[in-house]
């Protein structure tokens, strides 16, 4: 059985679709502070806190688990420069907790989301898996943190991991099981989209002044369900292999701020009012991924991660959010 941490949290419940879809036995471990329960319906679910280890020890000794995948962390950068603490504590001290319990119960196969953010500011573009890791904010360093215990780890007690670091997840299910639902919304797409939809007035863009086409911010947004499937071929490596490894996940494609505002307009047919902000520190001009590494050993293709489908899968969730929920 495989435990997925934070399945009822927006990639997290896309993964354990993929899985159940490819016939594994699934439990969800999820305290629900930003997970849905919704998301879980249809899934073995065990509320627990990765704070408290005696949830953990109950979790294992409750379940016959195989492996965990692991997406419980907190994942605002902004919030993450103002409430350290919360970032450390959550995404380093919870996950600590989890593998302690994890070689107590000799599992040892870990599956870790990581991130991007733990390059920092790009020296080069596209961005590889030897780019050099220097996150400029706590959410980055408590991921970085976290993919330094795992390479100890392995060294000390055979635990074997696979990391994968994002670019930006977007998109939903397409069969309306689960899309992407944060409270509070920082994502650009649905932020984009709830100005559609009528929930908000504007867009606010942050900086129109970055040496890109048009002088907006480019990013690699790849789609969840491809994330979700990275996850179950990671599995598949790790039980054949045996041994660690990490890997990019991105679409390799950069569109820029007012490129995903116009093609929202088209996919809606709703006018998106924009206003105009100051740039936020910390924000580069240009992140795009490299995913050779993905495609040559794990074997991944994107099926889901160009542009329209992105979008049009978002859209879809979001109505579908709005009506149920308006």
């Amino acid at each position: 059985m495989i435990l997925v941490c934070g399945g009822a949290g927006y990639i997290g419940s896309h993964c354990v679709e993929i899985l159940k879809k490819e016939g594994y036995d699934v439990v969800v471990f999820d305290n629900l502070v930003y997970g849905h329960e919704e998301f879980t319906e249809d899934v073995e679910f065990f509320k627990g806190d990765l704070a408290d280890i005696s949830d953990i020890r109950r979790c294992f000794s409750k379940y016959n688990i195989d492996c965990v995948m692991h997406f419980s962390a907190y994942c605002y950068v902004g919030e993450s420069v103002k409430s350290p603490e919360k970032y450390y504590y959550n995404n380093v001290v919870g996950t600590l907790n989890l593998l302690k319990v994890m070689i107590e119960n000799d599992v040892l196969d870990f599956i870790f989301s990581s991130t991007c953010a733990t390059y920092g500011e790009p020296e080069f573009m596209p961005m590889d898996e030897k780019h050099r890791q220097s996150p400029v904010n706590p959410y980055g360093n408590s991921k970085l943190m976290i993919e330094m215990v795992l390479k100890d780890y392995e060294r000390a007690y055979g635990l074997r991991s696979i990391i994968f670091r994002y670019f930006n997840a977007a998109g939903a299910s397409l069969s309306g099981r689960s899309g992407e639902w944060h409270e509070p919304e920082t994502h650009l797409i649905p932020l984009i989209l709830d100005v559609a939809a009528g929930k908000r007035e504007s867009i606010t863009i942050f900086g129109e002044d970055y040496d890109t086409k048009d002088g907006t911010c480019v990013r690699d947004y790849v789609h969840v369900l491809d994330i979700a499937k990275a996850h179950v071929l990671g599995f598949e490596l790790l039980k054949k292999e045996k041994s660690s490894n990490h890997f990019n996940l991105g679409s390799e494609e950069g569109f820029s701020v007012l490129e995903i505002i116009r093609m929202c307009e088209n996919i809606t047919g709703n006018k998106i009012d924009i206003k105009k902000g100051n740039r936020r520190e910390g924000d580069p001009p240009v992140l795009i991924a490299d995913s050779t590494k993905a495609k040559n050993v794990l074997g991944w293709q994107k099926e889901y991660s160009d542009i329209e489908t992105v979008l049009s899968s978002a859209w879809d969730w979001h109505k579908r959010l709005q009506e149920k929920y308006k």
